[in-house]
C-alpha cells in the first residue's frame, strides 16, 4: 500500500490547520492508515512538495488547508505528471477561511468523516483548470471578485464569509472601477466594461458566493459568469443574488459554458485562481479545461 503524505499549511485559515493537525494525526492512527506529514514554511513549498511525493509514489497526497493549499498541492502533482509520472491522486482536509473546492464535492460531515474517506481510498477523476501557466481546482475570478480578494488580505481577524462580505463592500464604495475587456469563448466574443469574469470548475468562491450553481468537476467544460458592468446600488442589489446562486437570469450576467477563454484589456486586470491573488495589472489571460486529468479521493 502506497503510503499517504499529508501536505499541512500551518498558516491556513488564520491558523486553523495548524490547530487541526494533531487531531487529523490521532485519526489517522486510530484508522490504521499509514501516513507522512510534512509542513510548508513558505508560499508555493507546497508545489514542490507535492510533486516530489507524487514522484516518490505517495497516494494520495493530502492538502491540509485552504483552496490556496488545495491549489499548490493539485500544481505539484500536475506537474509530476507533465514530466514523466503518473496521473496524481488528491485529497483534501478543509482547514482554510473558504473551502470553496471542499464545498463542491459536497462536504459537510466532519473532521472524522473527511479521514475516513482517506482510509477508504475511493477515487474518481476530475477535470482540472489552466489559466496561462497555473492550474486551478476551482475557478479563475477577475475583475471585480479579485479585488474584493486583494481587499480581504488587510483583514486578520475574520474567516470565510464575512470576511469577503466586509471586503465586498469596502471595494463597492472605495476600489473598484470596471475596466474595459474583450472576451472570447467558444462560440462568442465581445467587448464591454466588465464588473467581474468567473471561469469555473467549481461552483462557488468567496466562502459563500454561488457564482455558478450549475457546475460540474468533471463535464470537460468550464462555467463561465459574465457580468457586465453595473451600478453602485446595483451591485448590492446582486450581493444576496449571488450567495444563492439565483443571479444567473439577471440582465446583465451571461452563464456560458465553454472549453476555453481568452480575456484581454489595456486596463490592466486583477486576477485570482482559487482565492489566491494571481494578477493585479494583466493584459491577458488565457484560461482552458483540461478534462479527466487527475484522480480525486471521494
Amino acid at each position: 500500500m502506497a503510503t499517504m503524505r499529508l501536505i499541512v499549511n500551518p498558516a491556513a485559515g488564520r491558523g486553523q490547520a495548524a490547530q487541526l493537525e494533531p487531531q487529523v494525526c490521532r485519526i489517522l492512527e486510530g484508522l490504521g492508515v499509514p501516513f507522512e506529514v510534512q509542513r510548508t514554511a513558505r508560499p508555493n513549498e507546497a508545489i514542490h512538495l507535492a510533486e516530489q511525493a507524487s514522484l516518490n509514489g505517495c497516494r494520495p497526497v493530502v492538502a491540509v488547508g485552504g483552496d490556496g493549499t488545495v491549489n499548490e498541492v493539485l500544481n505539484g502533482l500536475v506537474r509530476a505528471h507533465a514530466n514523466g509520472g503518473p496521473v496524481g491522486t488528491l485529497a483534501v482536509i478543509p482547514a482554510g477561511s473558504g473551502n470553496d473546492f471542499e464545498y463542491m464535492l459536497r462536504r459537510t460531515d466532519g473532521l472524522e468523516e473527511a479521514c475516513r474517506r482517506l482510509a477508504e481510498g475511493r477515487v474518481r477523476l476530475i477535470d482540472v483548470g489552466r489559466v496561462n501557466e497555473r492550474y486551478f481546482a476551482n475557478g479563475v475570478g477577475i475583475g471585480f471578485d479579485a479585488v474584493v480578494n486583494v481587499v480581504s488580505r488587510r483583514h486578520r481577524r475574520l474567516r470565510g464569509l464575512p470576511l469577503y462580505l466586509l471586503a465586498l463592500l469596502e471595494t463597492v464604495f472605495i476600489y473598484y472601477k470596471a475596466p474595459m475587456m474583450t472576451v472570447t469563448y467558444d462560440g462568442g466574443e465581445f467587448s464591454a466594461p466588465m464588473l467581474m469574469i468567473s471561469a469555473m470548475n467549481g461552483r462557488r468562491f468567496g466562502g459563500g458566493f454561488l457564482v455558478t450553481p450549475q457546475a460540474e468537476i468533471d463535464d470537460s467544460l468550464l462555467d463561465l459568469c459574465l457580468a457586465r458592468k453595473v451600478s453602485r446600488p446595483e451591485i448590492l442589489r446582486m450581493i444576496p443574488l449571488f450567495i444563492r446562486g439565483t443571479h444567473t437570469h439577471q440582465a446583465a450576467v451571461r452563464m456560458v459554458r465553454s472549453r476555453r477563454l481568452v480575456v484581454e484589456s489595456e486596463d490592466g486586470l486583477a486576477s485570482h485562481v482559487d482565492g489566491e491573488i494571481f494578477t493585479q495589472d494583466a493584459r491577458r489571460l488565457e484560461i482552458e479545461i483540461l478534462p479527466r486529468r487527475l484522480n480525486i479521493v471521494g
